[in-house]
């Protein structure tokens, strides 16, 4: 028995003497790959048919909103039934007889691979804040919000019931393949005027698909979206049920039909 423990010791000794022939992993790496196509999106003017110009396919897309309730509990939630990515100047500010689009959604352009070429604007109805529940969006969110009750049949798109974004520069987000939006969003809320705060936030690309492929009714379709938080308190909200910060989502998809 002596023995045989002996000629495995030894066995041992020489197997762990062999360690230098087994091979080293190499080093973990923290380095991102980034792979970004070429793709390049513009709504011309927005031809039904041409399959260059890009539309905004709204009844696909939504802006929504989130914030804590009391500051502490769980989540309020909601979104805005209105929007739309039109540059909203001063002489548009109109109260609009339609029950479809006031403005063209052409005031953006995105370019995958050269975001100095990306902007857009965009804008929101204030008054159209859906949170699901009526007695809310029709009452105490009129006030809180400084806005006015929605008229039937009229896109509002007034300085006291409009928040609006409008892009400054975009740059490539260096930890991802999404995008950095520097832009400033204008709103009244219940301040005496509209207050303009410079923002930053983050843009998501969803690549370009086709949908119905192989067919003679195919079509192409992507995605924007955008995610950023501002402090309400900013645009004179003093409602103590939500909290100071406000996160908002924008989902914005498009189709080429």
């Amino acid at each position: 028995m002596l023995g045989i423990m002996a000629v495995l010791s030894v066995v041992g000794y020489a197997i762990s003497c062999t360690h230098k022939d087994v091979e080293v992993p190499a080093a973990a790496t923290n380095t991102i790959t980034i792979v970004r196509g070429t793709n390049v999106h513009k709504p011309g003017t927005m031809t039904a048919g041409d399959t260059t110009q890009w539309k905004l396919d709204k009844v696909h897309s939504n802006v929504m909103w989130s914030t804590n309730y009391m500051a502490a509990a769980g989540l309020l939630t909601g979104r805005f039934n209105q929007f739309g990515m039109h540059n909203v100047t001063t002489d548009k500010m109109l109260n609009y007889t339609t029950t479809g689009q006031p403005l063209k959604d052409t005031s953006w352009a995105f370019d995958e691979a050269n975001p100095a070429n990306i902007y857009f604007n965009g804008y929101v109805q204030i008054n159209t804040s859906n949170t699901g529940e009526p007695g809310r969006d029709n009452g105490c969110n009129i006030t809180t919000l400084g806005t006015t009750p929605i008229v039937t049949g009229v896109q509002n798109l007034t300085i006291t019931n409009l928040a609006k974004i409008q892009t400054t520069k975009v740059e490539f987000d260096p930890a991802s393949a999404d995008y950095l939006v520097y832009f400033n969003l204008t709103w009244k809320g219940n301040a005496a005027d509209p207050v303009t705060k410079a923002l930053v936030g983050k843009l998501k690309y969803i690549k370009r698909a086709v949908v119905g492929a192989g067919t003679t009714s195919s079509y192409s379709v992507f995605g924007l979206q955008l995610t950023f938080q501002f402090n309400c308190r900013d645009f004179g909200i003093a409602s103590t049920s939500i909290a100071d910060k406000i996160n908002i989502e924008c989902n914005m998809n498009f189709n080429n039909k």
